[in-house]
């Protein structure tokens, strides 16, 4: 059996404590950020119902033709992200939404996603 890192670990402890308090809802739904070595993900939620409205990834092939070889495990990759996440949740009609860091400081390609999404009209 896999055992999870220690990191690993700590860092859904912090994820549990952020999520007592940062909940998604219709008028105002979460935007969830999950980054990995390689690849960043950020989705918008309604966790009243349940329901992903928008999303984007670096593993999208679009997204993976445009960033080259460094992926979404940089600066700009997070970028391009956050842009394109801000674009499709602006066409869903979101404007505003809570920001979940997932546990992940707010520091680097988190804060470049974040920085990149409220460049293009989303509120938080």
């Amino acid at each position: 059996m896999a055992r999870t890192s220690d990191r690993t670990r700590l860092r859904h402890r912090r994820h549990d404590r952020v999520r007592t308090g940062v909940t998604g809802t219709a008028e105002r739904p979460r935007l969830a950020v999950h980054r990995s070595n390689r690849h960043i993900t950020a989705q918008v939620i309604d966790d009243t119902t349940g329901r992903t409205l928008a999303a984007a990834s670096s593993v999208e092939p679009d997204l993976r033709a445009s960033l080259g070889t460094g992926g979404g495990g940089n600066v700009a990759g997070a970028e391009s992200v956050g842009r394109l996440l801000g674009t499709r949740a602006r066409a869903a009609g979101i404007t505003k939404v809570v920001f979940d860091r997932g546990g992940f400081g707010y520091h680097g390609r988190v804060a470049h996603l974040a920085d990149a999404a409220r460049a293009e009209g989303l509120e938080f």
